[in-house]
């Protein structure tokens, strides 16, 4: 059972006060295996390990990924490869192995903190022979060095006299979902530590890694190697009694051939000289706190909202890459092998935000990994007969397009994928992204150094993409996937065109910028992508006459060319079901319905939301949202629609939403939880929570707050920096009689914490 309530335990006590902080399984259920191996991951920026246990067990998903280690795969191209596993620590007792499915569990919970970025594990074993001890896991991966990763296990007898062997190692060659990545070019232990150097086979990345224990509590333990040249173990034996405690501290360190050059030699040294499991951990934790102290939310009234909140922002915190500016974030972040650990448009719409309001830097390290694919987005687009660059739809190590166009059905048969050739609003969301994260954190030198190339030359690619109707005198962008995928090959996509006209009119702003601030850069920009004056004038004409079939008087938008003439059907006779409605109704029949995996118009309100009014908006809104599959569509449409439903102040429908986002992984709402977590829809969850609830609109001065709280919630406090200023946002909602009624009322504290503020020097966009 998980528990999501969080009562307090004089567990939450240890090291700090923990209250609202930790996830806790108190039933081990081997059915939710694997969903509980997702929600229990760990990461720290450079890896993610999944939540399976130290010794193992039966059918487990055990993995760790790490940033930018892709190996080829068929079809797919390239995919993001199950590392060598550095958890496996086994006690032997008494000859009997401690394990999850052998002997009888008396007692058990398994924790995650959130605030310090641990995952424990308490047992209380009776071993088939009806020895009864007691076992405390714990463990982290450090984010204080992300090449450092540590097993605390104290063993505890209840009622067993005698002999105990503790065995620690690797699994040098785990497979990727069935496939082989590694070969192993050497391996041995010398003077207490065992080490491990693998390659992969395709693309050549080397991994080292080493490891030693540490035994406390036994002056007469020793620490052996064993098996040095063929799978080398660290072991270490000692005598047990009632009431003795055992700890063993299995300390890890981890290299790649991306980080140094030769990276089992960093490995070893490091390890020689890393401190103790205690030392190590505290780094680990005032690390955490120092990521926390920025980007916290702090909710008072809803412990549910509270805690599921800070798990999502705690995974997103963990795995954003902080010193490496040539990977991104995958959609089932590093827990998962879902999607192959290939980069979206997720990470820039969904999860930037987040990053951008209070992680900056890492915000610019995941942009600049798009600037370093321009040369992939530049073949793209020359080999599909455009100009400029055209970034893919799934990219890897290079930027280059890793979409398969073929992947086989259920009858063997294979099916055409389209998303890497025509998906093309992907292009449109990076420059999005680079320009919001300019105006939040009005990093210019970065805009003049990578985020400009970006813009202008995606820009060069919506022009070459554009066909002219001579009929109704309009530009118009042809088969096209929007974000909605239960309709491909459609015309005019309502989302891909206004984004379209978005970013040629925030290029031709930037253009003016560059000329007045930067001039020898904006010369340097004109001659590299051929930024001519007449190229600029184009770029004014398609946005103006970009098609977008919108009705006048109601403002209702159509998502694409003729889909009002497709067959509406009511959701409702569908119910109750498991599985999404093209699952039942197939791909070809969902085509020709008026059936949404997610809303393509209502995410654009969301995107470009001071652009339109309130009537377009609620006509979109009471138009598309009965239309979307809500349960088991697309897991990015719930958080937008929460926020949404905030500016149209239906509170009870914010809230539904809301949670069927923020619970996703704890509670499994979509069944599919097992496969990784799902990091877009966790970036959106901050996003519904700072700018639905909490109102957050970005003016020209700065963010300002016009919240709309849900009734259980007493405060809502959050932090966020723009222009390299921290703006604290208190919102506490309280309860007064008016005219014999209880009305909530909302009380503001803005507190701005640098008196020194500048007017911003950028005036486009939304």
């Amino acid at each position: 059972m998980l528990d999501v309530s969080i009562e307090n335990s004089p567990l939450n006590q240890q090291l700090l006060n923990t209250i609202d902080w930790n996830i806790v399984e108190t039933e081990f259920n081997p059915t939710k295996l694997h969903h509980q191996e997702t929600v229990f991951t760990l990461s720290n920026g450079y890896l993610g390990t999944r939540g399976t246990f130290e010794e193992g067990y039966p059918n487990n998903s055990a993995a760790t990924l790490i940033h930018g280690v892709y190996d080829d795969v068929e079809i797919a191209y390239t995919e993001l490869v199950n590392c060598p596993n550095w958890l496996p620590l086994v006690v032997i007792v008494a000859g009997d192995r401690f394990s999850m499915n052998s002997g009888e569990i008396i007692n058990y919970e398994r924790r995650l903190d959130l605030r310090l970025g641990i995952v424990s594990r308490d047992v209380r074993w009776r071993s088939p022979k009806g020895h009864t001890l007691d076992f405390h896991f714990e463990r982290f991966t450090s984010l204080a060095d992300r090449h450092v990763l540590a097993i605390r296990c104290q063993i505890t007898s209840i009622d067993f006299e005698g002999d105990i062997v503790v065995e620690a190692g690797f699994d040098a060659k785990p497979d990727t979902q069935g496939m082989g990545h590694w070969r192993t070019i050497n391996q041995g232990g010398i003077d207490r530590i065992i080490w491990l150097q693998n390659q992969t086979l395709r693309s050549g990345i080397q991994l080292g890694m080493a490891a030693k224990l540490v035994v406390e509590g036994d002056d007469t333990a020793t620490i052996c190697i064993e098996n040095a040249t063929v799978s080398p173990t660290l072991a270490t034996n000692f005598q047990s009694f009632p009431g003795k405690t055992i700890t063993v501290e299995k300390i890890v360190t981890l290299f790649t051939s991306r980080d140094v050059e030769i990276p089992i030699a960093a490995a070893i040294q490091r390890l020689a000289d890393e401190p103790r499991y205690t030392t190590l951990l505290a780094a680990h934790i005032a690390a955490w706190d120092r990521v926390w102290q920025d980007s916290d939310i702090i909710i008072e009234g809803d412990r549910q909202a509270q805690l599921s909140v800070r798990y999502n922002l705690f995974q997103l915190l963990a795995v954003a890459p902080r010193h490496d500016n040539r990977v991104s974030i995958p959609p089932k972040t590093l827990s998962g092998f879902a999607y192959r650990g290939h980069i979206f448009w997720d990470t820039e719409i969904f999860i930037l935000p987040l990053l951008t309001f209070t992680q900056p830097d890492v915000a610019r390290n995941l942009l600049t990994y798009r600037y370093h694919s321009l040369p992939a987005a530049r073949r793209k687009a020359q080999e599909a007969g455009y100009q400029g660059a055209m970034f893919a739809w799934e990219s890897a190590t290079t930027g280059d397009e890793v979409t398969p166009r073929w992947v086989p059905d259920a009858n063997g048969g294979l099916v055409r994928i389209w998303c890497g050739d025509i998906e093309v609003h992907i292009t449109a969301d990076v420059a999005y992204a680079v320009w919001h994260y300019w105006q939040i954190a009005d990093d210019d030198e970065w805009m003049r150094d990578y985020g400009a190339e970006i813009i202008l030359d995606t820009a060069v690619f919506w022009q070459s993409r554009v066909q002219w109707n001579e009929e109704r005198h309009s530009y118009d962008i042809l088969d096209v996937i929007g974000p909605d995928e239960n309709h491909d090959r459609v015309n005019n996509n309502a989302f891909t065109n206004l984004m379209v006209q978005w970013h040629l009119q925030s290029a031709l702003a930037l253009c003016d910028w560059l000329q007045q601030a930067y001039p020898e850069t904006w010369v340097q920009l004109v001659q590299k992508l051929n930024l001519t004056p007449e190229r600029l004038h184009r770029w004014t004409e398609i946005q103006e006459r970009l098609f977008v079939n919108q009705d006048a008087e109601t403002g209702l938008i159509e998502q694409f060319e003729g889909f009002f003439q497709l067959e509406h059907v009511n959701l409702a006779d569908y119910e109750p079901r498991t599985k999404s409605l093209q699952g039942l109704l197939g791909i070809e029949a969902t085509s020709q319905k008026q059936i949404l995996k997610q809303p393509d118009v209502l995410m654009l309100l969301y995107l470009l939301r001071q652009r339109y009014d309130h009537q377009t908006l609620a006509s979109n809104w009471d138009y598309y949202t009965q239309r979307t599959d809500h349960t088991y569509g697309s897991s990015l449409g719930p958080a937008i629609h929460a926020i949404l439903a905030c500016d149209l102040n239906q509170p009870n429908q914010a809230y539904n939403h809301f949670l069927r986002a923020a619970l996703v992984d704890l509670e499994d709402v979509r069944s599919n939880a097992a496969e990784g977590i799902h990091a877009a829809s966790a970036g959106g969850v901050w996003q519904a929570v700072v700018f639905g609830f909490g109102g957050v609109r970005m003016t020209q001065f700065g963010p300002i707050a016009c919240p709309n709280l849900p009734p259980s919630w007493k405060r809502l406090q959050f932090r966020l920096q723009w222009h390299n200023e921290w703006y604290e946002f208190d919102l506490r909602q309280e309860t007064e009689m008016v005219m014999g009624k209880e009305v909530s009322t909302v009380q503001l504290t803005d507190d701005r914490q640098s008196p020194q503020r500048k007017e911003p020097p950028h005036s486009a966009g939304s």
